[in-house]
């Protein structure tokens, strides 16, 4: 496929058309850099040029790649869905919009964490500097997600604490491990660490020493 085509036609309608269907892109991403009218000849007989263009096709950006990508992923699923863009802290956010999405979602949203890596994969092809960070988001599920973790970290620091058995949670990916250790990071009496490598590497909720002691030392001046 040819980045830059030059084409003629009878109108310039009829010559940037020839120019995009060799080109074979979306014609958002075509510029047409060089537009020349046709010309009539002596007499409108002879002499005359047609109309002349000459399009090149414009490089996309990170953002427009990762778009790209999950569209075409969408339209290989035949899912009709909206991408809506916005700006976080942590990087650009794709809300996506539509019906039936929790197939994108997945169990503990591990589809939505694939798309997620592959699109950021396809964003930063090629770039050694500013690279960019893809965040997809499915009607708000990832902080949906994060509150889960929280009342789950908090529910079983509590059971540890009145068991004294440390619990391992299931595999989760390091933004999720995350949650949880900061969930917990001013609990006096657990503590968390993370065990175990890739994909299924685990979070580890055990009792600080004395940390049962404590407990129960302080629910007696309570009582």
């Amino acid at each position: 496929m040819s980045l830059e085509v030059e084409k003629t036609g009878k109108t310039v309608d009829e010559a940037k058309q020839a120019a995009l269907s060799e080109l074979g892109v979306d014609p958002a991403l075509v510029e047409f850099v060089e537009v020349v009218e046709p010309t009539k000849g002596f007499l409108g007989l002879l002499g005359g040029k047609p109309a002349r263009v000459r399009a090149v096709v414009r490089e996309l950006s990170p953002i427009e790649k990762a778009e790209k990508f999950l569209s075409d992923i969408f339209k290989a699923m035949k899912l009709d869905i909206e991408i809506e863009k916005s700006e976080s802290e942590d990087g650009t956010v794709f809300n996506l919009i539509g019906d039936n999405l929790g197939i994108l979602i997945g169990k503990h949203g591990q589809t939505l964490d694939s798309l997620q890596y592959l699109s950021n994969l396809a964003a930063n092809r090629g770039l050694t500097d500013n690279k960019v960070r893809i965040i997809i988001d499915i009607e708000n599920y990832r902080s949906r997600r994060e509150d889960t973790l929280r009342r789950l970290a908090m529910r079983l620091a509590d059971k540890v604490r009145r068991t004294g058995e440390r619990i391992v949670l299931e595999p989760m990916n390091r933004h999720e491990r995350k949650i949880i250790h900061m969930a917990l990071q001013d609990n006096y009496r657990v503590s968390t660490y993370s065990s175990g490598d890739e994909p299924y590497r685990k979070v580890v909720i055990e009792l600080k020493r004395g940390g049962r002691r404590d407990y129960h030392e302080r629910k007696d001046r309570e009582d």
